[in-house]
């Protein structure tokens, strides 16, 4: 059995970490033209409600990458959808709902950095940093969680749960079957 009753963060304070972290970005790219990249399928709320508050011209687009099969790493990037936009000499923004390991989106990066672009900055909604096995830090930061399984604001547990509109702990009955 899975519980999901406990909320960790709130909508309220969702909202406020968005606006927070749009007011950073808006500051540091003011009178330029940014790529945002939100990286599925998990970052598409955030992605949404971030480019809704941004002042200047914003070019979205999505990727799809991984380096894990199930909870392991392979230690290989395996991007399933690549973005359509050009990005050489541009700013771009990589948005993700969540970085643990920091594995998957330092590799992200470097790739992304191979095609030229002018920066390339990360912004996630979610940081586990007692997860990290490397030295990423996200440029910009929404709110550092605790090593919890989390779900709920695009946040997954098997495709599910992602429709919260806050962000809840899930609990497993230790007496059930993992699924």
């Amino acid at each position: 059995m899975i519980d999901t009753s406990e909320i960790l963060v709130s909508h309220e304070q969702i909202v406020e970490m968005t606006d927070r972290v749009s007011a950073e970005i808006n500051r540091d790219y003011k009178g330029k033209k940014l790529v945002v990249i939100g990286i599925l399928t998990g970052a598409f709320v955030f992605t949404a409600d971030l480019v809704r508050k941004l002042d200047m011209p914003v070019l979205v687009d999505f990727m799809q990458a991984s380096s894990y099969v199930g909870e392991n790493s392979t230690g290989r990037l395996v991007i399933k959808k690549d973005i359509s936009t050009d990005i050489k000499g541009l700013d771009v923004l990589i948005v993700e709902d969540i970085v643990d390991t920091g594995r998957t989106l330092a590799a992200l990066k470097e790739m992304l950095l191979q095609r030229s672009p002018a920066s390339v900055r990360i912004c996630t909604a979610f940081d586990k940093p007692d997860r990290r096995t490397n030295d990423l830090k996200p440029d910009y930061n929404g709110i550092v969680v605790p090593d919890k399984f989390i779900v709920g604001y695009g946040l997954d547990l098997d495709g599910e749960y992602r429709n919260f509109d806050e962000v809840r702990i899930v609990k497993r009955d230790i007496n059930t079957e993992d699924r």
